[in-house]
């Protein structure tokens, strides 16, 4: 995958800023809006040219600028901002005379160190502590299930909340600890119950549901305010 850089272009729907990239295991021309970035981004196979990706572009305006327009507007990792853990909102507030990194306390999230340091350091926060919440749920469901997962990670995924690999490694996007706790319980039993299953069929569905009962709320509430966690950062 090489990226070939960003431009800004005026559709027939309204401006959009666009990355280009080629794939040479790409057989056609497609795009995609990348909710976390806010852009849209052209694939090209290695025989295709611009013209072929402004064409859809072209043919796909309409949709694009009605995807764009609903993306949620981003958050910054800043003094004064507010980001959710548990669905709930915590104000970030600056403790640069003091050590110890970032913690919770009295409903808000201190940050310490200079300004210039402020976002990675609520950003490392919040995957440490989705490592830790999300591992500690997992070995928990994966033992009431009689499984062991071969290894828990974080990562800072697009379109997946979580994935269980063949050999049993299971993923979660970091973001979900900004969610309500009963869509970390239904994602973290998804994964788990795909240790036995690595399909969708009906024991599979009837190991999740007996590992958590939130699928419809999740789901729901997934579908809804998901795209907003995305615009985190």
């Amino acid at each position: 995958m090489k990226h070939l850089g960003l431009e800004s272009l005026l559709l027939p729907g309204g401006p959009a800023t666009v990355l280009w990239r080629r794939n040479p295991q790409s057989r056609r021309v497609s795009l995609r809006i990348d909710a976390k970035k806010g852009h849209v981004v052209v694939t090209l196979p290695m025989r295709a040219g611009r013209a072929a990706g402004m064409a859809l572009l072209n043919d796909n305006a309409a949709w694009v600028s009605e995807k764009l327009a609903a993306l949620p507007t981003p958050v910054r990792l800043q003094a004064g901002a507010s980001v959710t853990i548990d669905g709930v909102p915590h104000p970030i507030i600056p403790a640069p005379n003091a050590r110890g990194g970032a913690w919770l306390e009295n409903g808000a999230l201190h940050v310490t160190g200079a300004p210039e340091f402020l976002a990675r350091r609520v950003g490392d926060f919040l995957r440490a502590e989705a490592r830790r919440r999300f591992s500690t749920q997992a070995l928990a469901k994966a033992h009431a299930a009689g499984l062991t997962p071969k290894r828990v990670t974080v990562k800072d995924t697009r379109s997946r909340w979580g994935s269980c690999s063949p050999d049993g490694v299971l993923m979660f996007c970091w973001r979900l600890v900004m969610a309500p706790p009963f869509v970390q319980d239904y994602v973290v039993a998804h994964e788990v119950a795909h240790l036995r299953h690595l399909n969708h069929g009906d024991a599979f569905w009837a190991l999740a549901a007996r590992l958590s009962p939130h699928r419809a709320p999740a789901e729901a509430w997934l579908h809804a305010e998901g795209p907003a966690l995305m615009r985190v950062g």
